[in-house]
């Protein structure tokens, strides 16, 4: 979209953003910590490796940015493949992250000031707030002066520090040296934790994407390219630094701190180039912190403008000043936090903090990635793709991971910090004013429900005939034997199969015996017959539809009758089913099991040792079947529900009502994903088939308030367990909610879903 902002950053200016906001105190003041903390010379090795644990994240970033190529950067790539959740928390994070390392930069010099002139460390403050004013102004008036001044800064700190590499390496102390790129060193992958922030501003360059000339080409190039630069200059002046100064000796003698920290640069360059390398070197890193903090500050800047055209932050910061072409408010305000972290804020503790979170921004970028390559975005068309995905991007995020789990504890709580801040701040003022999901999110929810599909299409197509055994016992009232000896009639007409009415009669445990289970065949009761005679005898609908069944003795005669006398029902039920090859069992559901905290009841038995299908039936009575509803509290329809309910829809000329709920708030793009998922559904069903989708927060509530009008309610069963014995289960709280009679269908051979599978299927189907 048209934005006013222009296209003034070219190749190198482009560069130049990117490595100066890499090459700060990255090189300048963590070489001395990081050689304390792998304690040797592989700190080298550190460097390096850290390289290339953050060329995934280059790679994706350089694609998405040649696919969107919008200001914002990752903010805007994790927004469009994750959805505005994690779009908030990469933004908001982001430009904090990147104002406090600015901050950081800006009094960062303290040690290479006070090297050269000892006299004005009590000015460092009133300095850096004025160079952060500096830099605001700069970038207000233009970001072109503030890419030229990039350029300029970038160019004089390479030359320097090119100069200290030739002219260090006669210097280098071989034993100095040795080790340097030993894998086997104790403490390297936190030393690679440590630096590993000094490649963060890779790819800032995304930040700026808008104002890059031709970028589908520029971007890549100057993004790859500013890495590999940048990996180069770091061994060589990381290798160079150690080679010639003796950190251990340096230590001791208070140059620098105990732990690594100080003008190490300055004293290796002292060692070597004299006085006006020493000069050269302290200029290169002053410059090298400001450019640190001028990168920060544009890039920053960018993430309110944004998020401000998504509607994740106030509209006023996507404002575009027509003089100097720049979005002056959200340059302002980061240059005012800026200020207002060094005057008032420990910058080096928070700055520590922003170590860890970039690190999952560089993960949440390789996840982004995979987001768009597999999501639903038909206009996704980068002029540069990543090479290796998805290889690439899933190293770069199990080891971003690794790295992740070195950074520290009051890192980490930082990180999560500012993690739980943003959340709080989207649903607070993001979530009431933005109505769009990401590209994974809707993808996978196409994937799920075209699943679902293909399963149940694949169901309805099978040739398979269903036998099912009616299990009754001395509880079991005449009424409800009736009921659900037409539901096992209606199921296996379906496929033309069998139907066995076992009576289970319980008797005491005997002594001297093994308990065994004596079944016998019996004639059909009376009660069946008068159900074949009236019920299930050849009649038409209202609509007039012929419904094709036998005359009631023939019918009657292919239902087998059984008396079963066994100690245990349970287990005797199960085993029947499982020697008869039974495809369904057809149980009363037993109210009274489900607020039992121990033991184990009858329905809880069969339905967790059954080696088929299981049907639980609420009886409370029907005559007449004219409408079925369906009903899923979260998730898709399992497919052999569906083709209960439409068995029993087409043999009793009845009509099918899909109900499924979504919360008040869910997104258009989720909407119209379960409306073809519906669609989709009726197209594959037998019978006439309506669809109601119902926006509810309370699920339950929505669901019992369409049930209720129908005559029959098919749902699915659950496991009970102590939280459902404590709390409840949705299936169970819906049938408690009906008048309707209601069958809990529990499919054959299913695996339970953990507890992140049916999070997953209830936030993407469900409410």
């Amino acid at each position: 979209m048209p934005t006013g902002l222009k296209r003034d950053l070219g190749l190198f200016s482009t560069m130049a953003i990117a490595i100066g906001a890499m090459v700060g105190s990255g090189i300048f003041i963590l070489p001395g910590v990081a050689f304390m903390t792998v304690d040797g010379p592989a700190v080298v090795l550190a460097f390096l490796l850290a390289g290339l644990l953050v060329l995934p994240a280059a790679f994706s970033a350089s694609e998405m940015a040649t696919a969107m190529p919008e200001d914002g950067g990752s903010y805007v790539y994790v927004e469009r493949g994750m959805g505005p959740l994690l779009g908030t928390i990469a933004g908001v994070g982001n430009w904090f992250m990147l104002s406090f390392k600015g901050a950081l930069a800006l009094v960062g010099g303290v040690p290479y000031l006070v090297f050269i002139a000892p006299e004005i460390a009590a000015y460092i403050i009133p300095i850096a707030v004025a160079l952060a004013i500096f830099f605001t102004l700069i970038n207000i008036v233009s970001t072109k002066s503030a890419g030229s001044m990039q350029f300029v800064i970038v160019g004089v700190m390479l030359v320097a520090l090119a100069w200290f590499i030739i002219g260090g390496v006669p210097d280098i102390n071989p034993d100095r040296t040795a080790g340097a790129f030993n894998f086997g060193s104790g403490g390297l992958l936190a030393a690679t934790a440590l630096v590993f922030i000094s490649y963060a501003g890779v790819i800032k360059i995304a930040a700026v994407a808008e104002e890059v000339k031709d970028p589908g080409k520029t971007i890549p190039r100057a993004m790859i390219g500013s890495l590999l630069l940048t990996t180069a200059l770091y061994v060589g002046v990381v290798y160079v630094a150690v080679g010639v100064v003796d950190v251990q000796a340096a230590i001791e003698a208070g140059q620098l701190e105990a732990d690594g920290e100080g003008p190490i640069m300055a004293l290796a360059a002292e060692a070597t180039l004299g006085t006006v390398g020493t000069v050269a070197i302290v200029g290169a890193a002053l410059l090298a912190l400001a450019s640190t903090a001028n990168a920060g500050l544009l890039s920053a800047s960018r993430f309110p403008f944004a998020m401000a055209r998504d509607g994740l932050a106030p509209s006023a910061f996507e404002n575009v000043n027509e003089r100097f072409n720049t979005p002056v408010l959200a340059i302002g305000l980061s240059g005012a936090i800026i200020i207002v972290f060094i005057v008032f804020l420990p910058i080096e503790q928070v700055a520590k903090f922003g170590s860890a979170f970039q690190i999952i921004v560089f993960i949440l970028v390789n996840l982004a990635l995979i987001g768009f390559r597999e999501g639903a975005i038909e206009d996704y068309d980068p002029a540069f793709t990543s090479p290796l995905y998805p290889w690439m991007q899933l190293f770069g995020m199990a080891s971003g991971f690794a790295v992740l789990t070195q950074v520290g504890t009051v890192p980490l709580a930082g990180a999560a910090f500012i993690t739980v801040v943003s959340m709080v701040y989207f649903y607070v003022y993001v979530r009431p004013r933005t109505d769009r999901e990401g590209a994974a999110r809707r993808q996978v929810r196409q994937n799920v429900g075209e699943t679902a599909i293909e399963q149940t299409e694949k169901l309805f197509e099978e040739s398979q005939r269903y036998d099912t055994l009616v299990a009754t016992t001395d509880e079991t009232s005449v009424a409800t034997k009736r009921d659900m000896l037409r539901i096992g009639s209606d199921l296996s007409g379906l496929r033309e199969g069998s139907v066995t009415v076992g009576d289970f009669h319980e008797v005491p445990h005997r002594a001297f015996t093994a308990g065994d289970t004596v079944a016998k065949r019996t004639d059909p009761p009376s009660w069946a017959a008068e159900l074949f005679e009236t019920t299930l005898a050849p009649r038409t609908t209202d609509g007039g539809i012929e419904l094709s069944r036998a005359p009631p003795e023939t019918a009657l005669s292919e239902v087998t009758f059984k008396r079963i006398t066994t100690e245990e029902v349970g287990p005797a039920i199960v085993e029947y089913a499982a020697f008869e090859d039974e495809s369904f069992i057809i149980l009363e559901r037993n109210v009274e099991e489900l607020h039992e905290l121990y033991g184990e009841g009858l329905n809880e038995h069969v339905l967790k040792n059954a080696p088929c299908g299981v049907l639980l039936v609420e009886d409370r009575g029907f005559e007449d079947i004219n409408e079925i509803a369906v009903a899923t509290s979260s998730g898709v329809y399992d497919p052999v529900k569906l083709l209960v309910a439409d068995a029993i829809a087409e043999e009793t000329g009845a009509e099918l009502s899909l109900l499924q709920t979504l919360p008040a708030d869910a997104t258009d793009e989720r909407r119209q994903v379960v409306q073809k998922y519906h669609d989709d559904l009726r197209r594959v069903l037998t019978v006439p088939t309506d669809s109601r989708i119902i926006e509810n927060d309370d699920r339950i509530a929505g669901l019992a308030r369409f049930a209720n009008a129908a005559d029959l309610l098919v749902t699915t069963t659950e496991r009970r367990g102590i939280r459902g014995a404590v709390f409840g289960r949705p299936g169970d709280r819906l049938v408690d909610s009906v008048d309707c009679t209601a069958i809990m269908v529990q499919p054959p051979d299913q695996q339970r879903a953990g507890v992140i599978q049916r999070v997953v299927l209830d936030r993407l189907f469900g409410g």
